[in-house]
């Protein structure tokens, strides 16, 4: 916890001159009792339980005016509140290596499953749109609170040849930011980029086009978020680290998510063998530059306890918050309770 009015913390050096106080007080009673009245029935009034009863009403003040002070000088604290993101992309590799049967019946249906449960379980005013990646990325469904047509969406995917891992980072910022155009740069290992995708670079701008972007802090973005599920490395299509640091400069956080081992699978697909091979160094420094987060999952229940995990995180999200408003109302009851134990006791307020 942390106080954002520091200075009024030495108002808590008070609290030790009003014990004081209340000391000298009770010094001067107890003399006046003893000048004027009868020693005999001073002690028979001063039971054992009304010696120690007087002092709690004092005892609570005292207590809540510490907490009052604590209040002023605005309290705040790291809490778990309801997220302000309202946009989820679900980038999904669709490549031929998805067909491997190393998890039950397939990857490709695994994941797919695990998707439509990860839907079902987010809020019902959270859009999410849906993007599919193979040698290029498509979006095969724009954000949308309609959960039917998402579920038909993921039902559609059609496997293709290669992975273009950064053209679906690059079309998923797309469908957040419409308006912008992001240049895809220079392809991955020197081959040329798929003609599925395409996207104008900044040289190539109009002049009534926007001028280019100025990047923002990592991770600041609030209204949106990428998760990107692949079981490969990248072939084709942009650099993925730097599409990574794409949606970095524009505040978006990805999820990674790979499915899959590091080891590789042998795969047939189109009459052809193929080791797909998990890029897990990439997966995990798109995540790191964006703020996002890694995962792994091996199997179809690691892929259902991961987007478990992640519908945890999206929902909710740690903040500093001020919570002056608790000391406040804590500080207000004390002194009530401390009023009513003394009308109570001794027919007065103190």
């Amino acid at each position: 916890m942390t106080f954002i009015w520091q200075d009024m913390l030495w108002l808590t050096l008070t609290l030790p001159v009003l014990v004081g106080l209340y000391l000298l007080i009770l010094r001067r009673r107890k003399k006046s009792a003893l000048r004027y009245a009868n020693f005999a029935m001073v002690k028979q009034a001063m039971t054992t339980g009304s010696r120690w009863r007087r002092h709690i009403p004092p005892a609570l003040l005292l207590l809540a005016l510490g907490v009052l002070i604590l209040a002023v000088a605005r309290p705040a604290a790291v809490v778990t509140l309801a997220s302000s993101r309202a946009t989820i992309i679900l980038a999904m590799d669709t490549s031929g290596s998805m067909r491997a049967e190393d998890v039950e019946p397939n990857r490709m249906e695994a994941a797919q499953t695990a998707a439509k449960q990860f839907i079902s379980n987010q809020p019902a005013d959270v859009q999410i749109g849906i993007v599919s990646f193979a040698g290029a990325a498509v979006l095969v469904q724009a954000p949308t609170i309609d959960r039917e047509a998402l579920h038909s969406a993921i039902d559609r995917f059609q496997l293709r040849r290669g992975t273009a891992v950064g053209s679906g980072v690059l079309v998923a910022l797309e469908t957040i930011f419409p308006d912008q155009d992001f240049d895809t740069g220079p392809t991955f290992g020197g081959r040329d980029f798929d003609p599925g995708y395409s996207s104008r670079s900044l040289d190539q701008a109009g002049p009534d086009d926007q001028l280019p972007h100025q990047p923002v802090p990592p991770g600041s973005y609030q209204n949106a978020v990428i998760i990107l599920l692949t079981d490969g490395a990248t072939t084709t299509g942009p650099d993925p680290i730097e599409a990574g640091q794409t949606a970095a400069d524009y505040g978006v956080r990805v999820f990674t998510v790979g499915f899959g081992s590091s080891a590789g699978e042998v795969v047939n697909y189109g009459g052809r063998s193929m080791r797909a091979q998990l890029d897990e160094e990439s997966l995990r420094t798109i995540a790191t530059t964006t703020q996002g987060q890694y995962f792994g999952a091996r199997t179809s229940a690691d892929l259902g306890e991961v987007y478990k995990l992640m519908s945890a995180k999206l929902v909710t999200e740690k903040k500093l918050t001020e919570i002056s408003f608790i000391f406040a109302g804590v500080g207000a009851l004390l002194t009530l309770l401390a009023a009513g134990l003394s009308t109570l006791w001794f027919g007065r307020v103190f």
